[in-house]
């Protein structure tokens, strides 16, 4: 059912209306009576009185003309808000009167009240209004660099990409996946001389951010909606914290959840959590958290355990906390449909529930079948989950981790509920609007009240919320991780511009799944993957079910050896880490940053993805699977930086930087975070800057609970100076109530390729050392170089073994082969089906074919049947020529599907034509046998393609059968099958109405017998089958078809 407003005609360029009821429209697809309830959607309007602001209003106002007949353009008008350097931009003064409360603002009257100031903005965005849709338009100058647009696959530096803010459930996504779980509609763009600009889009709905254009951003969405902008500022960092002081800062996490977490889909019963948990402490590997998946739950019912497997979670916590582990658990949204269960029973009670356009409860099937949906947009309902976690809380849960919020719908083409479905919100955060309007805030409002819930059970802890979907604004209430990735080097390479982005978008609490979801993780890959994953801001192994075990310990001693290290390291710098969070905190600043932040004036850093700083701590990892990161030839940022390691060199370890000038402090390699006293000796280590001097700071505090803001902690600024020959520690000054404990102090001060020296004092006191002559540190530097040479001598290495079989994905570590040439870039796996698991349109950017390696994808059978013969074989590269001097590019593969049959496939993309690629499939009778007269066994070719769905709602099927008749095929259609005179008359295409192409399949008609299309989950197949018969030498059956795309 769709909705439309009726718009009064003497509103120009915005919507002044207080309230209008919704009206229901049907069309072609779309049967049935209407429903004779309505619902009162409302919008705010505000009184906004400054002078000034109506003054540049009309003077902006004068600008806007008309485009076309049915658009109007110009440049949008601004006022100045929040503090210095930062302005709000609209259409028009009715639009801003108009549009809907921020939900991104931390208080939204700061994005509705002006400041007064004397300062006007570089950059004045344009804006056009053009069917239905507001197009924002920014140009900097050329040099720009762009990053943010928040949880993001792809490279580091975004120009040439295009993200669509729309949160979606998006299992074993690739670089080319263009909405991911979460939605950040924000722009960081790096000028050429270092200054940056932050770039807002202020609105929750689906939401596209275009950058393919270089030094030109351009948001589009539906009207209207405000941008806001963040300078420039002299530095990427000042953005930031300007930032923060809108959408708010990271909560303050426990020191707890800074530790090591365990997590796999699932440990299912008590005895097996308590096993993982017991071995890390016999292996002496540090860990902090184990978590607890979906099968804790009694029938996958949130807030229930299961009475065989978790019988007693009391019990198991305390078991757990008695050797020093924190236990998390999940809850998903969906809410079993079931009279009797207690927590629908109490939700209907509070009428919680989310509800279809015609008042009807929304029903909706996830794991535990069909379920309903708490409404998070109404206070009374974030106060009645709130309690529900209260009260779960008592059981000992000591975090909570809201999976599946976008919220995830199965069996959806749209992976998602229908947009249609009513929210009865709070005034104060829109009133009653569509799930189109509070789609993308559905996950932080879910985050906000699980929190709300953990801080009323507790007042004295912090609460620990992870959430897989957000909005800009969730870093208030919960951490985050990159979602449902998979075990292979390209995923590992992407998490660390991934977790760069979020940072860079407000989020600094994130992590992936070290090791990957999806798939089988080779020895070598985890290893490496733990080794720069253990320097990330959150910390977490993950893994799904049905693969091999994915604890540090399931991939060999050597692997293992690795992974101690590397938490070893972890555990180590907390205090560090700890320090960067209570700055992220209370000031905005960043936790995990790219390189470029040390200096942005260097083009040369901004594109680096293999490293990232830890405030003035820079590790550099290889995310290369044949090179080690003591063969790196690092790119640094200008000045000294020095290396070191803690006798723990390795090529599976990042290598590590300290920048000149800087003091960062360390603690002991604890077994976890509990352990830690006061008491404890400190380690600072030391560079000194081309003056002579560094400082630094380190916080202190409980580490769990709310007396920090009260004064009770310890801030300690630490500077050092040389002068002479002599090099003096002490305090420069302190902040907070809490006495200084009585500890030794180790300073370590570097000296260059990681030689230091020591020196051992009480905290507090001032200490001096006495630097070595030019002689003396040049022995320690060699010392130090070979003791390093020495121990990667000898330290055993991780095999590399790069194939897992015998278990679901083992085989996800492979490297695909890649074709790129003309208009498209592919990627096939050889050994598992030939099939393509990635096609992307270089031109518009579009990936329309996206899959996990073993499953789905381009595959082709030799039946009828589903997943017959030819989908799962390894197949030979027979043939494969790269593109010389314009010659075309292919790839022949060939498969043997028993029966002396085989599955041939030539992939190319024409030198004369390089706008398509085309596919040439055959089945032949190889080696058929006498007996059989030289005919096969009865066969058929089908080729299935399963391409992915941007926008499942505005997506069709078009063609023109055989007979003439003219066909739109739509998602709520179902499976349809097509042949004889109704079969597409030699193409058919597959239509994205929002983004405006069109992917044509052209295929012989004498080769095809019949067409199938199947929606799926935000997928559609479209199929070709030949005829089934038998084949000979003489008589091979063979589909020839071509792919292209269109604008439309």
């Amino acid at each position: 059912m769709e909705i439309s407003v009726a718009l009064s005609s003497g509103v120009t360029g915005g919507v002044a209306l207080e309230s209008w009821p919704c009206r229901y429209a049907f069309n072609r697809r779309h049967s049935g009576a209407p429903s004779t309830r309505k619902f009162l959607f409302r919008k705010k309007s505000y009184s906004k009185k400054l002078t000034g602001r109506r003054l540049m209003s009309k003077m902006a106002d004068s600008d806007v003309k008309a485009a076309t007949s049915d658009s109007i353009a110009g440049k949008m008008i601004f006022e100045p808000i929040l503090e210095d350097g930062v302005f709000r931009f609209d259409c028009s003064a009715n639009d801003r009167d108009a549009e809907y409360p921020s939900l991104s603002f931390i208080n939204r009257n700061n994005t509705d009240v002006p400041i007064m100031s004397n300062k006007v903005p570089l950059f004045i965005p344009s804006f056009e209004r053009l069917l239905g849709r507001q197009i924002v338009k920014l140009e900097l100058p050329v040099g720009t660099s762009f990053y943010g647009t928040g949880e993001v696959s792809g490279q580091l530096e975004r120009t040439g990409k295009r993200v669509f803010a729309w949160n979606t459930d998006a299992w074993g996504y690739g670089p080319e996946t263009t909405s991911l779980y979460q939605s950040h509609p924000w722009v960081l763009a790096v000028l050429p001389n270092g200054e940056a600009l932050g770039i807002l889009a202020d609105t929750t709905k689906r939401c596209e951010i275009d950058l393919r254009i270089e030094c030109k951003i351009q948001f589009i969405a539906p009207p209207s909606f405000p941008v806001i902008t963040f300078g420039p500022f002299p530095s990427p960092s000042a953005v930031l914290i300007s930032l923060s002081h809108a959408i708010g800062t990271v909560f303050m996490p426990p020191k707890w959840s800074l530790g090591y977490h365990q997590c796999r889909w699932s440990y299912d019963s008590e005895e097996r959590v308590l096993e993982i948990a017991r071995k890390f402490r016999e292996n002496d590997i540090p860990c902090d958290v184990i978590w607890m998946d979906i099968d804790y739950m009694d029938g996958f019912r949130c807030f229930t355990f299961n009475k065989e497997r978790f019988p007693d979670p009391k019990s198991l916590v305390k078991d757990l906390h008695h050797i020093g582990f924190k236990a998390i658990w999940m809850l998903d949204p969906g809410i079993k449909y079931e009279e009797g269960y207690f927590v629908y029973d109490s939700g209907s009670k509070h009428d919680a529930w989310i509800q279809k356009a015609d008042g009807m409860c929304f029903v909706g099937d996830v794991w535990p079948g069909p379920c309903v949906f708490p409404d998070f947009t109404q206070s009374k309902v974030r106060a009645w989950w709130a309690n529900l976690v209260k009260d779960l809380i008592s059981n000992g849960v000591d975090g909570i981790w809201n999976d599946m919020n976008e919220p995830a719908i199965f069996k959806a083409v749209t992976k998602t509920m229908p947009e249609s479905n009513v929210h009865r919100g709070d005034n104060e955060l829109g009133g009653c609007q569509s799930h189109a309007h509070y789609h993308n805030v559905y996950g932080m409002l879910m985050a906000r009240s699980t929190y709300e819930g953990m801080e009323l059970a507790d007042p004295s802890k912090r609460p620990f919320v992870l959430t897989r979907a957000g909005f800009i604004g969730s870093q208030r209430y919960a951490a985050t991780w990159t979602g449902d990735n998979l075990s292979n080097w390209e995923h590992l390479h992407m998490s660390i511009p991934m977790i760069l982005q979020l940072g860079l978008s407000g989020q600094p609490l994130a992590g992936p799944d070290i090791g990957g979801f999806a798939g089988n993780a080779t020895p070598k890959l985890f290893g490496r993957w733990m080794g720069f994953g253990a320097m990330l801001p959150f910390c977490r192994g993950h893994s799904e079910t049905g693969t091999i075990n994915h604890e540090p310990w399931s991939f060999g001693e050597e692997c293992e050896e690795v992974c101690r290290l590397a938490l070893k390291r972890r555990y180590r710098l907390i205090p560090h880490i700890y320090t960067l969070f209570y700055m992220a905190h209370t000031r905005g600043t960043a936790v995990a940053a790219p390189a470029f932040f040390a200096d942005p004036k260097d083009p040369n850093l901004r594109t680096l993805e293999n490293c990232f700083l830890l405030g003035p701590l820079l590790v550099y990892a290889s995310t290369m699977p044949d090179l080690g990161s003591d063969k790196l030839l690092p790119v640094l940022p200008k000045g000294i930086w020095l290396s070191f390691d803690f006798d723990d060199s390795h090529p599976d370890l990042p290598a590590l930087y300290l920048q000149g000038g800087y003091i960062i402090p360390l603690g002991p390699p604890l077994q976890h975070v509990g352990e830690s006293n006061p008491s404890d000796d400190l380690t600072l280590i030391v560079a000194l800057d081309e003056h002579g001097k560094a400082k630094g700071i380190l916080f202190e505090d409980d580490g769990d609970g709310y007396g920090f803001t009260k004064g009770e902690y310890l801030l300690t600024h630490y500077v050092v100076e040389l002068e002479s020959s002599v090099v003096t520690v002490r305090i420069s000054e302190t902040e907070g109530l809490w006495k200084r404990p009585n500890r030794r102090l180790h300073v370590q001060l570097l000296i260059g390729d990681g030689a230091m020296l020591h020196m051992w004092g009480i905290d507090g006191e001032v200490l001096q050392i006495e630097m070595p002559s030019e002689i003396e540190a040049s022995k320690l530097i060699s010392s130090s170089k070979e003791h390093r040479r020495l121990r990667l001598e000898n330290i055993k290495l991780i095999p590399n073994v790069e194939d897992v079989s015998g278990h679901k994905g083992g085989e996800l570590s492979g490297t695909p082969t890649m074709l790129e040439s003309g208009d498209w870039s592919l990627k096939i796996v050889p050994w598992i089906g030939g099939r393509i698991i990635s096609m992307v349109h270089l031109p518009s950017g579009r990936q329309w074919l996206h899959s996990r390696v073993e499953i789905n994808g381009y595959e082709e059978y030799s039946g009828m049947e589903y997943r017959s013969a030819g989908c799962s074989e390894e197949y030979n590269v027979i043939q494969r020529d790269l593109e010389h001097a314009g010659e075309e590019e292919f790839l022949l593969l060939e498969g043997d599907i028993g029966g002396g049959l085989i599955l041939q496939r030539q992939i190319t993309i024409p030198k004369d034509n390089p706008k398509v690629f085309q596919v040439e499939s055959c089945i032949l009778a190889h080696n058929v046998g006498a007996g059989s007269g030289g005919f096969s066994r009865l066969v058929c070719l089908r080729v299935h393609p399963t391409f992915s769905l941007l926008h499942p709602t505005e997506s069709f099927i078009a063609f023109t059968s055989i007979d003439g008749s003219k066909q739109e095929v739509w998602p709520e259609s179902g499976e349809q099958l097509y042949e004889g005179n109704l079969l597409p008359n030699g193409e058919w295409m597959l239509i994205d109405k929002c983004l405006g192409f069109g992917l044509i399949n052209r295929f012989n008609v004498s080769d095809v017998y019949k067409c199938l299309i199947h929606w799926g989950t935000g997928t559609v197949n479209l199929e070709l089958w030949s005829e089934e018969r038998p084949v000979s030498k003489e008589s091979p059956l063979r589909i020839s078809h071509q792919y292209e795309v269109r604008e439309i």
